[in-house]
């Protein structure tokens, strides 16, 4: 028995030495400024995410892993062409681009989150710890750049669509334009962190009721007070134009109570303190609109610039037309680069090595 059991750990021990060793194997160099290898181990990484719980044949299998390893090859390519024209994305462009990133949030969730509250929405929503999702920003901006830097007309050669081309695509989306009953409103807030302690939520309780007190009912208080709110150091957040449409979808980001009141202000009116989720809100309704199905012509309800729903279909019919001449434009570049010699070897042999 233990002979039986001595020779069963040695195989083991065998086999996991095997597999140590493949994973160190090169399965595919990219050649283009330096010798830079893809190892068997980081192919069999990105590709283990996909094929967990999928029955693949081994030529599923191969052409899977042989996809996802060119998917790999072309963006070191991408980089290496980058930094042989010496483009590169310095930390401040990283901190810029994710400091709109997190002014979006902030206008989403109605309060700034904190550094801690930010990454784990960033892991929610791509799956990605936040030192691996800058990284993979820092690529994709490279990347622009590259692209912008050998096909400099590519944005102006994509052609606007057509009045009937648009036209074509509003009938045929037609039912989705449909702006429920909504309300503008301009707001106060004093956030609550997640978190936060009963003691928390009655000073934030208190400190709204101070104001609203200072406020009374006099909307030119209530603007001034917002105009603070936008300021370093108010104790409290703000803003103007802000859309609400009444919808279930709503509930659970603002409580019933708060759609409730939004709705049945007067326009000019100002509210009490309302207790929401996020914190404690005073509001000033600014505009009331009906249910109707939207022209062509009409604005759309919300921030920004106004904007028509013809120009908003022209903007995306445009916007997809500029994707898919970026993708064929990036499939050009890169085949350009493939094509340099000894650009990129692959050893195919490796694929199902694992």
């Amino acid at each position: 028995m233990k002979r039986f059991l001595s020779i069963c750990l040695l195989f083991l021990l065998i086999t996991g030495m095997g597999f140590a060793q493949t994973d160190l194997q090169t399965i595919a160099t990219v050649n283009l400024v330096r010798s830079e290898p893809i190892m068997v181990k980081q192919l069999r990484t990105e590709t283990e995410k996909i094929e967990a719980g999928r029955a693949l044949s081994s030529e599923e299998k191969r052409k899977l892993r042989l996809e996802i390893l060119n998917l790999m090859i072309d963006e070191k390519l991408i980089l290496q062409a980058a930094e042989q024209e010496r483009i590169a994305v310095s930390e401040n462009e990283l901190n810029t681009y994710f400091q709109q990133i997190r002014s979006g949030i902030s206008q989403s969730l109605g309060k700034r989150p904190t550094d801690a509250e930010f990454a784990s929405l960033i892991k929610s929503q791509t799956g990605m710890e936040l030192p691996a999702y800058r990284d993979l920003i820092r690529k994709q901006l490279i990347a622009q750049q590259y692209l912008r830097l050998k096909r400099p007309g590519l944005e102006s050669s994509v052609k606007p669509p057509t009045d009937a081309e648009v036209l074509d695509t509003y009938n045929l989306y037609k039912t989705q334009f449909v702006q429920p009953d909504t309300v503008r409103f301009s707001y106060i807030q004093f956030p609550l962190a997640s978190g936060a302690t009963a003691a928390d939520r009655t000073r934030a309780r208190e400190n709204a009721e101070r104001l609203l007190r200072d406020i009374g009912s006099s909307p030119a208080k209530f603007d001034e007070a917002v105009i603070r709110g936008q300021t370093q150091g108010a104790g409290y957040i703000s803003e103007e134009g802000r859309y609400l449409p009444r919808n279930p979808q709503l509930l659970d980001s603002v409580g019933e109570n708060f759609l409730t009141i939004a709705f049945s202000l007067p326009q000019g009116a100002i509210s009490g303190v309302i207790e929401t989720p996020q914190g404690f809100l005073i509001i000033k309704v600014t505009g009331t609109y009906e249910m109707k199905t939207l022209s062509l012509n009409d604005v759309l309800l919300q921030p920004g610039p106004p904007m028509t729903v013809r120009e908003q279909i022209a903007g995306t019919l445009t916007q997809r037309r500029l994707q898919e001449a970026t993708m064929k434009a990036q499939e050009e570049l890169i085949a350009e680069l493939r094509a340099r010699r000894n650009a990129v070897t692959i050893r195919e042999n490796f694929l199902l090595s694992w």
